[in-house]
């Protein structure tokens, strides 16, 4: 269950973000925008994990529970290209409070029910493996409903896995996976840290899937309509949430498709400047509780 704290021990974060908003709140062309301090519309909150929620540590910001709990009135989405079982650990005390919007949009899951799914058909899953492993050489996750699965690799690369994948199996037959389970995600880790090269040279598969660029040793491929732009807007039309009355924050490129859901989008500033020239607003970095700074402004 949620705790929900005074809201006096939320001044302190006020007075600090004084200073933030003049520094921080610009738009995407760098002039100075005025925002609602009150934020009373706002009904959907979209978070990035990595890079945006997260510090470089990949710790959750020490308030950031206690602000979910406190705010029951606003839906507090974590969209993440991480495993739905990996995002849940991340968040003890307000698990219950939480939509997950896992694997890049894949999948949607609140209240431990699994509400939306869009699943990758056979023979693109196999496609993928030949030539993202087989032929490339680069190792092949398989991101499923119940698990993630793939073969064994280097130690770097099964680091890595272990980071983002809280249910994973390793397997000699990674196309029998397909048999016993639906795959919403196929991620591909890039070893040599350079993924943004090998997506910029990268051919187009086939016009039932889409690949995107989800770090720096990683992209992420799924059917074509699948991403979290997609994702959230099946939640809001689930609550009748408007765009308006929506808020998301994002770093790399595939959080694009959320950012344009929500009328107030924010980029931080350790983001992607691709991405940066797309939101409305540019936050302070995950590792200054860009995340925090803004939240700490709503529902007081």
């Amino acid at each position: 269950m949620c705790t929900i704290i005074a809201v006096g021990r939320w001044q302190q974060e006020i007075e600090e973000t004084k200073l933030y908003r003049r520094q921080f709140m610009v738009s995407r062309k760098g002039v100075g925008t005025k925002m609602k301090t009150e934020h009373k519309t706002i009904r959907l909150i979209a978070t990035d994990l990595d890079g945006t929620l997260l510090n470089s540590s990949k710790e959750v910001p020490e308030r950031f529970e206690e602000w979910v709990c406190a705010h029951p009135e606003i839906k507090m989405v974590i969209a993440s290209g991480r495993q739905y079982y990996n995002i849940k650990k991340l968040f003890p005390k307000a698990a219950d409070r939480l939509i997950y919007l896992a694997e890049n949009g894949g999948m949607v899951v609140e209240e431990g029910e699994v509400v939306y799914t869009n699943t990758i058909k056979n023979e693109d899953v196999i496609a993928c493996i030949e030539r993202f492993q087989e032929k490339d050489g680069h190792l092949v996750i398989l991101c499923g409903e119940k698990s993630a699965y793939m073969n064994h690799s280097t130690e770097d690369a099964e680091r890595n896995a272990d980071m983002y994948y809280e249910k994973l199996e390793f397997t000699e037959d990674l196309q029998g996976c397909i048999q016993r389970d639906h795959i919403m995600k196929i991620a591909v880790f890039i070893e040599d840290y350079d993924a943004d090269t090998y997506y910029r040279k990268l051919e187009k598969l086939n016009d039932r899937l889409n690949v995107v660029l989800s770090g720096t040793c990683w992209i992420d491929i799924a059917n074509k309509e699948v991403c979290k732009g997609a994702a959230l807007k099946f939640l809001q039309d689930k609550y009748g949430i408007s765009a308006d009355e929506s808020m998301a924050f994002g770093d790399f490129l595939n959080d694009e498709s959320m950012l344009e859901q929500c009328r107030e989008s924010y980029v931080m500033s350790n983001g992607h400047p691709l991405l940066k020239e797309k939101a409305k607003y540019i936050a302070a970095s995950n590792d200054e509780d860009g995340v925090m700074k803004v939240l700490v402004r709503i529902g007081k």
